[in-house]
C-alpha cells in the first residue's frame, strides 16, 4: 500500500509538504489528556496574539482553496475550523483518544491532520483530482460524488476519503473503535512548511510511543519525493 500525490497536484502545488505516519495497534482506551492540555496550550498562546485567520499556515491554505476556485471562508481547511471552534468555545469534543490527539496537535500547529483507518482503504491512496465518478460517503452514511477537478483522497476503488483536499473527511475511513491500524497525513503550503511538518511529524510520533506504545513508520513528501511505502 501506497501513499501518494499525483503529479498533477505537485506540479499546481509545488509548495506542498506532506508529514505521513503509519501505526499499528492503536486501540481506544487510552488516556490523552496531558498531551491535549500541552497542545491545547500552545493553540491559546498563539490564539492569543491574533484570531486564526492571521496565521502564516491558515492564509496558506485560503490561498490554496482559492486557486481551487473555493471562497476560503466558506471551506475551510481543517486546522482553520478546529481553531476557530476552540477560539470560540474554549475546547473541542472528544471523540476518539487517537483523533482527540491528533485534533490538539492541528490546534498547536495550525496544519490540518488527516486521520485514516487503513483497513478501510482499497489499494492505494492518493490525493488526486476527482474525475466526478468517485463515491464518497459522509458521516451520516449518505453517497455523495465529488465534482470533476475537486481535489480528494481517492483509493483503488475510487472511494473517495476526502472531499475538497484538507476540508472533509469521509465517514467510511473514519477512527472508531475497532480500528487498529492508521494513516496520518499532515499538509501544510506556508513558507516553513518543510521545518514545522518535521516538527509535527516528530512531535506526534513521539506522542503515539508514549501513549500507546507503538512506533510509527514516518515519511516527509516533496515534490522530489513523493511517495510513501505504507505497507510493502
Amino acid at each position: 500500500m501506497q501513499f501518494s500525490h499525483s503529479t498533477e497536484i505537485w506540479q499546481d502545488f509545488p509548495e506542498l509538504v506532506a508529514g505521513v505516519l503509519f501505526a499499528e495497534g492503536i486501540g481506544g482506551n487510552a488516556s490523552i489528556d496531558a498531551a491535549v492540555v500541552k497542545f491545547n496550550a500552545i493553540a491559546a498562546t498563539r490564539l492569543a496574539a491574533g484570531p486564526e485567520g492571521e496565521l502564516p499556515e491558515i492564509q496558506a491554505w485560503r490561498r490554496t482553496f482559492s486557486h481551487m476556485g473555493l471562497k476560503p471562508t466558506q471551506y475551510r481547511c481543517a486546522s482553520e475550523a478546529l481553531l476557530r471552534r476552540f477560539r470560540q468555545e474554549g475546547s473541542l469534543p472528544r471523540l476518539h483518544p487517537l483523533v482527540d490527539l491528533c485534533n490538539a496537535v492541528s490546534l498547536a500547529f495550525a496544519i490540518p491532520v488527516a486521520i485514516f483507518d487503513v483497513a478501510k482503504i482499497a489499494g492505494d491512496l492518493q490525493v488526486r483530482y476527482a474525475t466526478g465518478a468517485e463515491t464518497y460517503q459522509t458521516f451520516s452514511g449518505e453517497i455523495e460524488n465529488p465534482g470533476a477537478r475537486e481535489v480528494i483522497f481517492a483509493d483503488a476503488e475510487s472511494r473517495a476519503h476526502a472531499r475538497r483536499w484538507t476540508n472533509r473527511q469521509s465517514g467510511h475511513s473514519a477512527v472508531n473503535a475497532s480500528t487498529s491500524s492508521v494513516l496520518i497525513v499532515a499538509e501544510a503550503m506556508h513558507a516553513s512548511a518543510a521545518a514545522d511538518v518535521r516538527k509535527l511529524v516528530a512531535a506526534l510520533a513521539g506522542e503515539l510511543g508514549a501513549i500507546w506504545s507503538v512506533t510509527a513508520k514516518t515519511g516527509i513528501l516533496e515534490r522530489s519525493s513523493p511517495r510513501f511505502e505504507v505497507r510493502g
